[in-house]
Parts: structure tokens; sequence; C-alpha cells
């Protein structure tokens, strides 16, 4: 079963693989993005980016693993340095539109960890970020209520994991 988040809705597609889901999507641009979470100090890291939080993430370059990927776009999204990737969370599909065109977007989401003593959190600006920032796990609700529905998902799949 494959959940894809479609412009503010969620559809279910009862597909036997990913194979398949590209098919349903075959008019769709299909990219690959990656990124995660960071943990310090029992608090999590989440950036601003038009006014919503967000997970920092990226698309992958060209014949880039999705495990670099993910530390590669956090430490430039976010300025750390050498976050740990602890474990793979979730994989989320959604859909936008971007120039006229159809896109289909798959993120692999994980689960990191930073032990930058001397961390200088830095949003990349040029990326619409404007907020950087750690969160208490209590705190997480406030992130809910003003985010994506996948990125929902992403924090539900992280709770389930710290449980």
């Amino acid at each position: 079963m494959y959940k894809v988040f479609i412009e503010n809705n969620v559809k279910t597609f009862q597909l036997n693989s990913e194979k398949e889901l590209l098919e349903e999507f075959k008019d769709y641009k299909f990219i690959e993005a990656a990124g995660g979470i960071v943990e310090k100090d029992q608090k999590y890291l989440f950036i601003k980016r038009h006014d919503l939080w967000d997970i920092p993430k990226g698309k992958l370059e060209k014949g880039e693993d999705v495990e670099s990927g993910a530390i590669r776009e956090i430490e430039e999204e976010c300025g750390l340095n050498s976050p740990k990737i602890i474990s793979h969370l979730i994989d989320t599909w959604h859909t936008y539109e971007f120039k006229g065109k159809k896109v289909l977007k798959k993120t692999y989401w994980f689960h990191l960890e930073s032990t930058d003593s001397n961390e200088q959190l830095t949003p990349q600006l040029e990326e619409s970020i404007t907020e950087v920032r750690y969160f208490e796990r209590e705190e997480l609700n406030e992130i809910r209520l003003n985010t994506y529905d996948s990125i929902k998902e992403v924090i539900a799949a992280l709770e389930k994991k710290l449980a």
C-alpha cells in the first residue's frame, strides 16, 4: 500500500510495487529527495520555510545515495557539521506543481544525531529557510499545527521509534 499526498489530500493506492506506483503517475516527473530529523540533547531540529515548519531535505544529486544526500542537505540547509544517521524512519510520496509541470517526489527520511559542540545553526536563506530551531519532544505539537501532512507522518514515525 502506498500513501501519496496530493495537494493537501491523501490518496492511498493498493499497488504491489513501487513500479506500479510510478506507472500510476507516469505523467509526472519523478524525483527523489532525502532528509531527516536531527536529534541533539533530546531535542529535535526543524526549519521554517515559507512560514511553515518543515524538516531539512532536498533532491538527490546524480549518483548520490540517499544517506549521503540526507546528510548533505541537512548540512547545507542548517549549517550543521556531519550529523550521523541513527536509523531510517519512513519514505513519503507527494505531488506538486513546479513551473507548470507535475512532479511526484519520493523522500527518504532518517533520524540523525548531532554531536557538534560548536554548532552554529544557520538557515539557508537562498532556499527560503528563515529559521532553524530545536524543539523538545513535548513541543512537537507546535510543529503539527503549522506544517504539511507528510511532515506529520515523519514526526509520527520518529515518535514510534522513540516509544
